[in-house]
């Protein structure tokens, strides 16, 4: 458990400073703290409170409305099986069967070496490429059971580093936005003329 990191405090700062109320950063700075700690801690929950002017309970209560967001540690990699209606047509349920006997772990439940997650998904908005699964919502599609074991093979193996990070870096970039391009945190209530970018103002 902790709080975000003195680097992650500047960058958290930076995030705040693109809305026009804190508040609005709180799901950015969310995806912060598990960035940095592979889930989001109680402690970090409590930081991003006081840095937006939230409390805690409503820090979690924010978080807890998205799947993505998780309160527990969980493995180097999170793979989250589709059983959703045309993935459990083409063959999703028995694919968790195959990736529970091959992982050793009940779904919900993580490998003892700490590698891999192994969670049932909602639909993931692939239904044409049934059935599929993402790892650290990376996609796969039409997942077969030989794909699944070449997957957690090339896991295991290292090989798949460079492509798929850690659990909880949604990118290997960070977002920046000079200041010269930045839109302005303008508060609703002091907006008086329509987004530059509405009336072709926005430099190109």
């Amino acid at each position: 458990m902790s709080r975000l990191t003195e680097s992650n405090v500047r960058i958290a700062q930076e995030i705040i400073g693109r809305y026009p109320k804190s508040r609005s950063a709180m799901i950015p700075l969310l995806h912060l703290a598990q960035e940095q700690d592979g889930h989001v801690s109680n402690d970090a929950m409590v930081h991003i409170g006081e840095l937006v002017g939230a409390t805690p309970a409503q820090v979690f209560g924010t978080a807890s409305f998205y799947e993505m967001f998780k309160f527990e540690p969980v493995g180097k990699y999170l793979v989250n099986i589709c059983g959703t209606m045309s993935c459990a047509l083409l063959g999703a349920e028995e694919l968790m069967d195959h990736a529970q006997e091959r992982l050793g772990i009940k779904m919900g439940g993580t490998t003892p070496d700490g590698l891999i997650t192994l969670e049932r998904a909602e639909c993931q908005a692939a239904c044409t490429e049934a059935p599929c699964l993402q790892v650290n919502y990376r996609y796969r599609y039409r997942v077969t059971a030989d794909n699944f074991d070449s997957l957690v093979d090339q896991l295991q193996s290292g090989e798949l580093e460079s492509e798929i990070p850690s659990h909880g870096t949604v990118a290997v970039v960070r977002q920046h936005i000079p200041v010269e391009r930045a839109v302005g945190a303008v508060g609703p209530e002091d907006v008086t003329e329509s987004p530059a970018w509405m009336n072709g103002k926005a430099a190109l």
